[in-house]
């Protein structure tokens, strides 16, 4: 009995090795690289880039404050971007009518948002005091966690199928990571404490499974309710959770900090950067997913590297350049192929989805995938005499 397959050709016998070598050829020769390649993966990877250069900003303004001026005040910089986002989006929320504002948002839903709040502050402070106990090559390793954990989690919770492509481009990236520790390690970069390294990797673990629970949590927000109304809670929730933690654990160390206008200008740099990286980031996840972000940002260690060539007088090694290819090919070629929703979910169809929209499966229709199947039907036949 003839059966097809999921892109409509047809195949006499799928177990006949013959049959299946027609159709591996066939597909071959339909790959149309303009199809994979589009304009769509380009704006996705520049975008992905462009909050990979945010990272490096935050990063930046933090080196420069932690070895010029010895300010350790993670939390003070936590909660100005806090407070922007709140000052910006919270109020937008205020002036909002029906479902959306944020008082209608709060009385359905206020303790959810509380705890995406508490999750995204805990997971910028646990990585930050993970410096003071273990390595950088530690934490640039452990904190890639953060991908198979919300790959998992994406898959409980928003039912998308991933396809192999996705687990070998992941891989990919991973390995890109390893080729920069390796050039970290060969330069003498392996910076940090190593205090207590067991509690050091443990708290780069934990920030990043919180770190992937915000982003799911943004994922399913701004898929299926706002951008302003993530950003708002946020804001909202995070200002006053780190405005607490502020007064109980660094009211020394803000009161101790010399102030002049260099280090006001880098606190306001961070936080500027910090503020536009969340504004953007629900954009970037809107059009690919929390997981496609988050491999987008692998990038920013080596490209706070290459920055630190000129800021901080780092020594280079051509394999940041071999990271940073690899890197950006595993990103290209997981945003290459679509994730589709769990076709034994009755729910996930819907989720983000419009009509014209490919990138679910339901969305073929019908009528194309018959003149398909005719159109390889007739070609069929000269196609295998000519492999025979």
């Amino acid at each position: 009995m003839a059966e097809m397959d999921p892109d409509g050709i047809i195949a006499t016998d799928p177990r006949n090795n013959y049959d299946r070598k027609c159709l591996i050829i066939r597909k071959l020769l339909k790959f149309n690289p303009k199809q994979v390649f589009t304009w769509q993966l380009v704006k996705t990877v520049a975008m992905g880039q462009g909050l990979a250069v945010l990272m490096c900003g935050t990063a930046v303004t933090s080196q420069y404050l932690a070895s010029d001026y010895h300010v350790d005040a993670p939390m003070l910089q936590s909660f100005m971007s806090y407070a922007l986002l709140c000052i910006t989006y919270t109020t937008a929320l205020l002036f909002r009518t029906g479902d959306g504002n944020m008082f209608q948002i709060l009385k359905k839903r206020w303790w959810k948002h509380l705890l995406v709040g508490l999750v995204d502050v805990e997971a910028n402070y646990t990585v930050v005091k993970a410096y003071q106990y273990t390595t950088l090559t530690s934490i640039q390793l452990l904190d890639c966690f953060v991908i198979p954990v919300l790959m998992i989690l994406s898959c409980w919770f928003l039912k998308t199928c991933y396809r192999p492509v996705h687990y070998i481009s992941v891989c990919v990236c991973l390995l890109g990571v390893g080729a920069m520790v390796g050039a970290d390690l060969l330069a003498g970069r392996d910076l940090g404490s190593t205090s207590d390294v067991l509690l050091g990797d443990g708290l780069v673990l934990l920030s990043a499974s919180l770190y992937a629970v915000s982003n799911l949590c943004q994922e399913y927000t701004v898929k299926h309710l706002s951008s302003v109304e993530f950003l708002g809670m946020v804001g909202l929730f995070g200002t006053l959770i780190s405005g607490i933690q502020l007064g109980v654990l660094e009211h020394n160390n803000v009161a101790n900090i010399q102030w002049d206008w260099r280090i006001g200008l880098l606190f306001a740099g961070y936080a500027l950067c910090m503020y536009t990286l969340y504004s953007c980031m629900p954009i970037v996840v809107r059009k690919t997913s929390a997981t496609a972000v988050n491999l987008s940002l692998l990038t920013e260690d080596l490209i706070s590297l290459f920055c630190g060539l000129f800021l901080f007088q780092y020594t280079f090694s051509g394999l940041y350049i071999v990271s940073l290819v690899i890197i950006l090919v595993g990103f290209v070629s997981f945003n290459a192929v679509a994730t589709t929703p769990n076709p034994a979910d009755p729910i996930t169809p819907s989720v983000g989805w419009k009509e014209g929209d490919y990138d679910n499966p339901d969305d073929i229709i019908n009528e194309e995938v018959v003149v398909e199947v005719l159109e390889e039907q007739e070609e069929e036949e000269g196609e295998c005499s000519e492999v025979s």
